[in-house]
């Protein structure tokens, strides 16, 4: 498959949401759609549903969420009404473990599984040299056209709820690759209180998720490279609602793989993500 071109630019933002919210289900629209199954969601998806749902989770003392593992156990169908469960299995005045599971509603099939390590905050003064994260992408986002569609894929897909500008790569093709990501679509059409919503948290699991597409560790279309994990940890979140990734992938003739990345934002490196890749010939 040839990857799209990123000077194109791409339609404009959409205002279905990737979930909708129907009695309490989460059903998957056309935007959560990934590229390798036309009826499975983009990992992304669903782990930015997770670590939205994570974020309402109540805590003894303000925290953040610093690390999210993600096990993507089955494919996430699309226009399949899902079961959202968020349990708390640790409390603590210090840490927190939120345990969180996405499920087909009818009979209760694990899909997704995440838990979440929540650190307790606070202000302390530390010194100034104190090793520093790495600086932000050389280009700005604004500086950069918005990537299009992926060529051979038809309709909506997750690549349309986000805006994607490449600094340096093209999706799917093999080696090392820079961009800024940027959920648009909203993530539920519920505006209730309850309704998850999308944080800087959800959206660098979001941003996590693209690691293999713009770090390729080979050429999408002869090969297929799957990731049945998801591993995201950050000692700061966002400042806006940009998150950049710089990824990089590696292949073994066993078929396995890994992707790593770093996650940053316009102040710099942010945080880190890792992916386990399952791959087999196209």
């Amino acid at each position: 498959m040839t990857p799209p071109d990123p000077a194109t630019v791409s339609p404009a933002t959409p205002r279905v949401p990737i979930f909708h919210l129907d009695g309490g289900r989460f059903v998957a629209s056309d935007l959560a759609r990934g590229p390798w199954d036309p009826g499975a969601c983009h990992g992304g998806a669903p782990a930015a549903l997770l670590a939205a749902a994570i974020d309402r989770a109540p805590t003894p003392i303000p925290m953040q969420g610093v690390r999210l593992t993600f096990d993507l156990v089955r494919p996430v169908p699309v226009g399949v009404p899902l079961h959202l469960d968020v349990e708390v299995v640790r409390e603590g005045r210090r840490i927190q473990l939120v345990d969180a599971m996405l499920a087909v509603a009818a009979d209760g099939t694990e899909l997704v599984r995440c838990r979440a390590l929540r650190i307790r905050t606070t202000q302390l003064e530390l010194p100034d040299e104190r090793p520093a994260a790495a600086a932000p992408l050389a280009s700005p986002p604004e500086t950069l056209p918005r990537m299009a569609g992926i060529p051979g894929l038809d309709g909506e897909g997750f690549w349309t709820a986000v805006d994607v500008r490449l600094v340096s790569g093209r999706l799917g093709d093999p080696g090392a690759g820079q961009g800024w990501f940027r959920v648009v679509a909203p993530l539920t059409d519920d505006d209730g209180p309850d309704a998850p919503r999308l944080t800087p948290l959800a959206r660098v699991a979001a941003t996590g998720d693209f690691g293999n597409g713009i770090g390729a560790p080979l050429a999408m279309g002869p090969f297929r490279y799957l990731n049945p994990d998801l591993t995201v940890d950050v000692h700061r979140l966002p400042v806006d609602e940009w998150v950049s990734l710089e990824a990089r992938s590696v292949a073994d003739p066993a078929g396995i793989g890994l992707t790593t990345g770093t996650l940053g934002d316009r102040q710099g490196a942010l945080g880190s993500c890792l992916q386990s890749l399952f791959i087999d010939a196209g």
